[in-house]
């Protein structure tokens, strides 16, 4: 070994380096030799969350002061190969210059054991019994580390929003059928007269008794002059039963119930716009902050989003008809909550599945781009998805159209 480093060889190959296995315990970092034997170790301070912070940090790759002394001891003794089994961590020690393995196992013999052998020598503990204590209090620590930057990822604040979203979706549509219902025994015929959930919610809470509806208050209230004729004509007529004042207002308090969920709803709206734009802004400028945030759910978080490949972002939220499709043999579907979107939605049914595929190719180069650090471009995704739109828009049917 020194015979070649003298020398100044202009390789080195691997099999001359003397090497060194590092690993990572509730009481500090060991060092092994590739006999096993041990041949340094340096302890973290005993104390519980200053350990769960070594080693939290050790797992996303960062040198800590224990690990940086261990590294200067091993360069002395001409160790220039390390192997361990975290992987952020020898991309760091690699740039370092470290000669870096990354080994699923370790293979040390009753490593355990050896742990404990070290504990009690070095005085970190008295007893093998106190060291399970520390592990399990270490342990305890950790995983408060670990909720806390969990929640303080702002992609699971944006879970939470587009899933409460859809909790209050569907507490509105269960309480408009009730009013449709509760108010149909009043006057049923607006029912069928007024679509918009919304609009028939603010028509109860604003009027509720049938009589007032003249065309005069319908006008104010913003509604299209030929539909103002036909509700009041159907009040005039009306089938319904004769309803008193404290009835009514009932079914106006619940309405206004109602018309408070849909405020809910639109406040919850901005808030998911804001934080798309200041987490994902790519995904928000290429699909809608909506639609971008029910992907990043269905994911699981930005960052599992953008290790998905496209295929797969394609289908989100028809897992049960992808697997129904794997299981009997029939077609697979096309797309997922992606249909949402305008360009999939409005499309021609026979262009859908390669607009689809082509929103999901760019979906996960603007998640990729989010997730790990990058210059906003969605003006130039969207301006690459809209020419494939129209090469998609322009080729010829199967039938020559």
């Amino acid at each position: 070994v020194y015979v070649c480093r003298y020398v100044n060889l202009p390789y080195l190959p691997d099999v001359y380096l003397m090497k060194a296995k590092i690993v990572e315990s509730v009481i500090g970092v060991l060092s092994f030799n590739e006999e096993n034997r041990l041949l340094f170790s340096e302890l973290f301070p005993k104390k519980a969350e200053t350990i769960a912070e070594r080693l939290n940090d050790l797992s996303k790759g960062v040198v800590t002061e224990e690990l940086r002394k261990l590294l200067s001891r091993l360069r002395e003794e001409d160790y220039e190969s390390v192997a361990l089994t975290n992987r952020k961590l020898a991309e760091t020690l690699r740039l370092e210059g470290f000669n870096v393995s990354v080994e699923s196992i370790l293979e040390i013999e009753d490593l355990d054991r050896r742990i404990e052998e070290v504990a009690v020598n070095s005085g970190f503990c008295d007893t093998p019994e106190e060291l399970q204590k520390w592990k399990r209090l270490v342990s305890m620590e950790l995983a408060k580390i670990r909720v806390h930057e969990a929640v303080e990822e702002r992609d699971q604040l944006i879970l939470q929003v587009i899933q409460t979203i859809d909790d209050v979706d569907k507490t509105v549509n269960l309480f408009i059928g009730r009013l449709r219902e509760w108010y149909g025994l009043h006057f049923p015929e607006l029912s069928g007269l007024v679509e918009k959930h919304e609009t028939y919610a603010r028509l109860v809470s604003d009027l509720g008794d049938r009589e007032n509806y003249t065309e005069e208050t319908l006008t104010k209230m913003g509604i299209p002059e030929k539909r103002v004729k036909l509700i009041v004509e159907a009040a005039q007529r009306s089938i319904g039963a004769e309803l008193n004042e404290e009835d009514l207002a009932q079914i106006r308090g619940f309405s206004h119930r109602i018309l408070d969920l849909y405020k809910t709803r639109r406040t919850l709206e901005g808030y998911v716009d804001l934080m798309m734009d200041r987490v994902a802004p790519n995904v928000r400028g290429l699909v809608g902050s909506l639609l971008g945030a029910r992907l990043i759910a269905l994911a699981g978080g930005l960052e599992r989003l953008a290790k998905l490949p496209a295929s797969t972002i394609q289908v989100l939220g028809a897992e049960k008809a992808l697997f129904r499709s794997l299981k009997t043999g029939t077609r697979p579907p096309k797309h997922g909550v992606i249909f949402q979107h305008n360009l999939i939605h409005d499309a021609k049914r026979w262009l859908r599945g390669k607009i689809a595929r082509a929103i999901a190719g760019k979906v996960a180069i603007a998640a990729r781009v989010d997730a790990f650090g990058g210059k906003r471009m969605e003006k130039s995704l969207l301006e690459d998805l809209e020419r494939l739109s129209l090469i998609h828009i322009s080729e010829p049917t199967r039938l020559g159209m």
